[in-house]
C-alpha cells in the first residue's frame, strides 16, 4: 500500500485536500480529465464531513442548552437521546477524518450562537423562558469536552 492510500484510510478528510492540491498541480497535463471539476468534487467529499461535524455540534449545544434551562422533565430523555446520536455521529465523522478534531473548538465557538437562537425558539414554543438561553451564555459556552464527551449538565429549577 502507497504512502498515499495510507492516508486515505487514515483520515479521508486531509486525503480529501491533499488529492485536490495535487489535481490541480498537474492539471496542464496532457491527459484528457476535466481537471478543476476533478479536483472541486473530491474536495467538496472532504467538506461534507466538515458539515455534518459542525452540524452534530451545533444540534449537541441546543440540546445541552434546553437541559440546562428548561424545567420540563417528560423532554429530556429525547433531549439525551439525541445529544448521544450526535456523539456517536461525530464519533465516526473524526474517525475517519482525524484532521477535522482541531476544528472543533473554533465550529463550536461559531455555532454557539445559532444554536442558543434554535433552543431558544424551541423553549418559547412551550412557553419557557427563552432569556435564560441569554443569559446562560453570558457565563460562557461549552468546551469540546463538554459536547464530545459525556457531559450533561443539572436540571433546571
Amino acid at each position: 500500500m502507497t504512502k498515499v492510500s495510507e492516508l486515505y484510510d487514515r483520515d479521508f478528510f486531509l486525503w480529501t485536500q491533499e488529492q485536490a492540491t495535487a489535481l490541480r498541480a498537474v492539471k496542464d497535463s496532457n491527459l484528457p480529465l476535466d481537471w478543476d471539476n476533478l479536483a472541486e468534487e473530491i474536495e467538496s467529499l472532504g467538506k461534507s464531513d466538515r458539515r455534518e461535524l459542525r452540524s452534530q455540534i451545533r444540534r449537541i449545544m441546543r440540546h445541552l442548552l434546553k437541559l440546562e434551562i428548561s424545567p420540563a422533565l417528560d423532554p429530556r430523555g429525547g433531549w439525551c437521546s439525541t445529544i448521544a446520536d450526535s456523539r456517536s455521529e461525530i464519533e465516526d465523522v473524526l474517525h475517519d477524518s482525524p484532521s477535522l478534531r482541531r476544528e472543533v473548538d473554533r465550529m463550536i465557538a461559531e455555532e454557539l450562537n445559532t444554536a442558543a437562537k434554535f433552543a431558544a425558539a424551541d423553549l418559547r414554543q412551550h412557553s419557557e423562558q427563552a432569556d435564560a438561553v441569554w443569559a446562560r451564555l453570558e457565563k460562557g459556552g461549552f468546551t469540546a469536552e463538554q459536547v464530545l464527551g459525556d457531559w450533561f449538565p443539572e436540571a433546571s429549577g
